[in-house]
Parts: structure tokens; C-alpha cells; sequence
């Protein structure tokens, strides 16, 4: 086994490698295309073959039916995962066994001590774990984070967090895998994981949450409705409201923070754009300075953060940075989802951390 995590790729191109060619690797495609002076996707694996036809021929990169034979064949620094998020800990153990880095898509894992599970074998394999929260590079968030750490809200009363958006029978119908609780996960664990990611990022540490789920009109597993109310240890209180059933399309994916001094609404389809920004420190102006560099449009509500999470990726590979999200900073997100099921599973509120 070799030992990755404290050797620089500066003498060349860093080699990524992808397993799980479905909607949201042209995401990574498209942002390892851009950084294409730096790096350079070498293969890609799925076990569907025109999925894996498909991304041959967009990307130019060497196909692999399985990811034991691409650990074997294959050069790459470094592997992807972009697969169902059940497979995501299976895949990145045997990654590290191999000596890669590992980069997972949202959220982690399904289950906390998979989680827990897949940090420990890379810590142990001593290569680095990534794992992908691109909403964080988005520029309206950036501001944000910003404000709250010059403390310009003074103390934070309220935080609203709403996920309205849909995702038909037909969606959940086009993989079996969808809608499941050992591959998927729902509405929370799936569609709002990077949302809940911002409760502690934005905020801080929660103290304790309650939450009810339900699975209204879809046929899965999962719940595609539920709401959870929080109290952070600084004293904040907030929710999170999240639906896939909103008629007849993806809504709003938005953030309000209320504070003594402040009150900022972040809307959209997915947090990308200011739709409030008030200071008792500012001027009026400074909001439609705000809006002007940071608000974009967009119809995706992947946004377009993959391309910044990526350099930080190139960066720590590099051996310029640390990672802004690697597996710790993952299992921050994974411990509030599984309190969240936790809560809704047995009715009654859940303190955190979950564990001493």
C-alpha cells in the first residue's frame, strides 16, 4: 500500500479517474475540463454501458466496466465517486486500499458508522478524503459566511432554511436505486444534504433538533416531505423546510438569517441569488453593489461550484492549501441527517453530538 497523503503532484498533471457516469459527473467533467492546464480525467468506470459509452466519447478517457479493474489499470491520483450513496463507503475503502485519493460526491454516506468507517481507512492509507459541498463556493454563500464571521449580524436569533422543489415518479422510477434507504436516502439525506451542510458551516455547532418526515404522494421508501426545527449552541433557533412534491417545478432553494443587526435572504432555485442584504453597519447601496457581484442565473440547482471546489482539490493535491471539505468536515453534515431520521423515527428530540 502506498503512502499518498504527504506527496505533491507539482512536476505535473494530476490524474483524476470517475466511477459512476450519471447526471451529476458532467458536472465533474465539465470542471476538470476547466482545469485542464492542471489536471486531466484518465478513466472513468460505470456498469451500465451506454452510460459508460456515453462519457467515453464526451471526456476521451479510458473506459472501465468495474472499479477493481480500473484500480488495476488505471494511473489516477486520485477517484471520483459519483455513484448511488450507498455505495459511496465500499467504494472508498477500496479506493484507499489502493493508494488514491478519494473525492465523494453528497452526502457521504447513508449511515453514520459508514461515515465514520470511511475516514478512518483513508486516515490509515494515509490519502486524503474529499468529499463535495460546492454550494459552499457559490458567491452569494460567500458573501454570507463572510458577513457572519465579521460578526455584522451581532448575535443570530433566526435561521430559515426551504428545499421547494420536485422530483416526479419518473425520476425515482429511472434507477432502482432511487428512493431507497440503503442507496439514496430522501428528501434531507439526497436533494437537501448541501442545505443542511450550511447549518453548521454558516452558524455553527447544533445543540439539538426535532423533525418529522413523510412520504405524501411518492411511491419509495425515503420521504420526499419533511421539516426540522433546530436550536444551535449559540442560541439560535431555526428550520428547515424541504418537499420534492412542489407543482409544477423546482421552486426556491433559499436561506434567511435574522439577526440583531442584520437581516439577509439568499433565494432562487438554488441559493443564487440576494434577494435581501441589510446592515445596520452599511449603507443602502452596498445591496444592489452585492447583487450585482455575486447573483447569477441559473436553471440548475447544482448551481456552478464545481469548478471552485475543484481547485481547492488541485490546490491541497498540490501541497498549497488544506481541504475546505474533507471527510471530517463531511461528517459534520452526515451526524445532523442521521439525527434528523433519528428524531422523525422515534418522535422526539436528539442533542448532539451524537456521540462523546
Amino acid at each position: 500500500m502506498s503512502s499518498a497523503f504527504n506527496k505533491r503532484i507539482t512536476d505535473r498533471e494530476i490524474r483524476f479517474a470517475l466511477v459512476g457516469c450519471g447526471r451529476i459527473a458532467r458536472n465533474h467533467f465539465s470542471a476538470i475540463k476547466h482545469h485542464s492546464d492542471t489536471c486531466r480525467l484518465v478513466g472513468i468506470c460505470d456498469i451500465e454501458s451506454e452510460a459508460l459509452e456515453r462519457a467515453a466519447e464526451l471526456t476521451g478517457a479510458t473506459p472501465y466496466r468495474n472499479l477493481d479493474a480500473m484500480l488495476a489499470d488505471c494511473n489516477a491520483d486520485a477517484v471520483i465517486l459519483t455513484t448511488p450513496s450507498g455505495l459511496h463507503p465500499c467504494q472508498a475503502i477500496k479506493v484507499a486500499h489502493a493508494g488514491r485519493h478519494v473525492i465523494t460526491e453528497k452526502p457521504m454516506a447513508t449511515r453514520w458508522d459508514d461515515g465514520k468507517r470511511m475516514v478512518a481507512a483513508c486516515d490509515d492509507a494515509h490519502v486524503r478524503l474529499f468529499v463535495v459541498k460546492q454550494n459552499r463556493r457559490n458567491a452569494t454563500l460567500r458573501n454570507l459566511k463572510q458577513a457572519i464571521e465579521k460578526k455584522r449580524f451581532g448575535r443570530i436569533h433566526m435561521v430559515n432554511l426551504n428545499v421547494f422543489w420536485t422530483r416526479p415518479q419518473e425520476y425515482y422510477d429511472s434507477a432502482a436505486w432511487r428512493g431507497t434507504w440503503e442507496y439514496d436516502g430522501g428528501a434531507f439525506m439526497n436533494q437537501a444534504s448541501h442545505y443542511v451542510d450550511l447549518l453548521n458551516w454558516l452558524i455553527g455547532p447544533v445543540e439539538s433538533l426535532q423533525a418529522y418526515t413523510a412520504t405524501l404522494e411518492r411511491n419509495i421508501e425515503v420521504e420526499d416531505t419533511g421539516v426540522l426545527s433546530l436550536r444551535w449552541r449559540n442560541g439560535a433557533l431555526g428550520s428547515v423546510n424541504v418537499t420534492m412534491l412542489t407543482y409544477p417545478k423546482n421552486f426556491e432553494g433559499s436561506i434567511t438569517v435574522l439577526g440583531e443587526k442584520g437581516t439577509v435572504r439568499i433565494g432562487g432555485v438554488a441559493l443564487n441569488q440576494i434577494d435581501h442584504w441589510e446592515f445596520a453597519d452599511a449603507p443602502e447601496s452596498e445591496f444592489s453593489e452585492k447583487v450585482k457581484e455575486a447573483s447569477y442565473a441559473t436553471d440548475s440547482v447544482y448551481g456552478f461550484g464545481h469548478i471552485q471546489y475543484y481547485e481547492n482539490v488541485i490546490r491541497v493535491l498540490r501541497g498549497e492549501v488544506e481541504p475546505e471539505t474533507d471527510g471530517r468536515e463531511g461528517l459534520k453534515t452526515l451526524e445532523i441527517l442521521i439525527a434528523t431520521y433519528l428524531s422523525a423515527r422515534d418522535g422526539k428530540r436528539v442533542a448532539l453530538p451524537l456521540e462523546y
